[in-house]
């Protein structure tokens, strides 16, 4: 039976994601997952909808066009990230609370890859942020932690 690798793509982080799978799980079924996070259109929803929107009619509401960004940003991440790789993959894009959405996606995982995302220059608990620490404390399978690639 194959073994499934769930490969976290975030912008700021996803090339060493994608390097760890190719090169730490050669032969798993590889998932990519994006997370958008709609909590940024939400708060522009709310600021359209008080004062900044007052007189103006719907279209002109920057949540949606930020949405819909969202939505294209995160489908030519994953495209690019599966070209990274190489092989046959699975692309998942969803859509919520980063952290809540990748621990779910890694109910059906056999192994999670991520990477720190904290301060670079201070190891150990202050090299992760507090999503990264939300999934590595909830994962509920193992989870293989990468250094970002240094330029």
């Amino acid at each position: 039976m194959k073994t499934t690798a769930l490969v976290w793509i975030s912008p700021s982080t996803w090339p060493a994601c994608v390097d760890a799978a190719r090169d730490r799980a050669p032969d798993d079924h590889v998932v990519l997952l994006h997370v958008g996070d709609d909590r940024i259109a939400a708060e522009a929803h709310r600021a359209y909808a008080g004062l900044l929107g007052r007189g103006h009619g719907p279209e002109r509401d920057p949540g949606s066009r930020l949405e819909a960004l969202s939505g294209v940003a995160g489908a030519d991440l994953l495209e690019e990230a599966a070209h990274r790789l190489g092989r046959p993959c699975e692309l998942l894009d969803r859509h919520g609370r980063p952290q809540e959405e990748v621990v779910r996606a890694a109910a059906d995982a056999d192994l999670l890859i991520c990477a720190r995302d904290g301060d670079p220059d201070r190891p150990g608990p202050h090299s992760l942020g507090p999503e990264s620490r939300f999934v590595v404390d909830h994962a509920p399978c193992p989870v293989l932690l990468v250094w970002p690639h240094r330029n």
